[in-house]
């Protein structure tokens, strides 16, 4: 199965690159959902905070380079080509189309594509599907692109999730780290989002299972980052409310597990980091970030192993009660929203 697949594709989100920019990554963001200028200005500041920055770019390099290094590894052992890794996004550069056209001048022919979402909806599955066929139907003779399952219930995707939480955890004082209480966090999206696709059951699932690694029983699955109107009901509660409720419960510490999230996008290091300690440290909790899974070594053999499911016919791991996801999505599985989605920007 192996010479399917010419080379690997990395599809990411993007993000600003310094301060000039914020502004036009944020208007491709939002483009056609009717965001007030006020709401892109208030944050392009959480990125003006940080250099104008966006920390998922360095990310994106680090994990090319150590999924590179792993995936040459296992070629070189089995006496065959590694598969080359290109890199594109759907807000920023490198954006998707000069991607595929650079992999259309090397030769390649098909490609694997890993997706850096690993939950299933419109904005983290089905929009990017959508991005793949309109930007192979912008190029003639562009490379064939099949995407990679959803992995939110990979035996490696969850160790990796579990390991960063007993770091945050070993953070605290001696006499929190076995009361702490667990507070998982995914993107909030619209209800009418949440209702047509699988995301809230997987991430339930993905909660329970690195709790059940972490050997605790209690913990609460809560959202962060809504940016819609007041009059479009959201995922909630809020991480910040949630503290509060925490707080007035007479909890004295808090962990924060950002698991919806694969690496410290802006809403990670802006909302929990900022907003969410602040809030956390004024009601007197106690408080640790777990880290996102990132280059953990597991996270990173996990997409090596997702790769040999589609080139050599590898067994396809998955943990808990939902079973593998499929190769092919349903076509009628997390359809656009109606109504604006509002989403915010990374």
């Amino acid at each position: 199965m192996n010479d399917r697949y010419d080379a690997l594709l990395l599809f990411s989100f993007g993000g600003p690159e310094g301060p000039d920019d914020v502004m036009p990554f944020l208007e491709n963001v939002t483009r056609g959902r009717g965001v007030p200028r006020e709401r892109l200005l208030e944050v392009a500041e959480h990125y003006h905070h940080f250099g104008g920055v966006s920390p998922i770019n360095a990310h994106n390099r680090t994990l090319i380079a150590e999924l590179g290094a792993r995936l040459a590894a296992r070629a070189k052992d089995a006496g065959r080509a590694p598969l080359p890794i290109y890199w594109g996004n759907r807000n920023w550069h490198p954006y998707l189309r000069d991607t595929l056209a650079t992999m259309k001048a090397d030769g390649v022919e098909r490609a694997l594509v890993f997706v850096t979402s690993a939950f299933g909806s419109y904005s983290g599955c089905r929009q990017y599907q959508e991005d793949l066929a309109a930007a192979r139907a912008d190029l003639a003779g562009a490379p064939v692109l099949d995407k990679i399952r959803l992995y939110y219930d990979h035996p490696g995707f969850l160790e990796a999730q579990a390991d960063r939480v007993r770091e945050a955890i070993a953070t605290l004082p001696l006499e929190h780290r076995a009361h702490a209480r667990l507070v998982f966090t995914a993107h909030s999206v619209p209800m009418t989002m949440a209702k047509t696709g699988p995301y809230v059951p997987q991430l339930e699932e993905a909660t329970r299972l690195v709790a059940q690694q972490i050997g605790r029983s209690e913990y609460d699955l809560v959202w962060q980052s809504r940016s819609g109107p007041p009059s479009v009901p959201w995922l909630e509660p809020d991480v910040c409310d949630h503290l509060d409720a925490l707080a007035d419960r007479g909890e004295k510490a808090v962990v924060i597990v950002p698991i919806g999230f694969l690496s410290d996008h802006m809403e990670v290091v802006w909302d929990l980091d900022h907003e969410g300690r602040d809030r956390a440290l004024a009601r007197g909790l106690a408080f640790a970030r777990a880290g996102t899974v990132g280059t953990h070594p597991r996270f990173v053999d996990a997409i090596v192993e997702l790769v040999e499911e589609r080139t050599l016919a590898a067994p396809r791991k998955a943990l808990g009660v939902l079973g593998v996801s499929g190769d092919d999505c349903a076509r009628e599985c997390c359809p656009k929203p109606q109504r604006p989605a509002h989403t915010a920007a990374r």
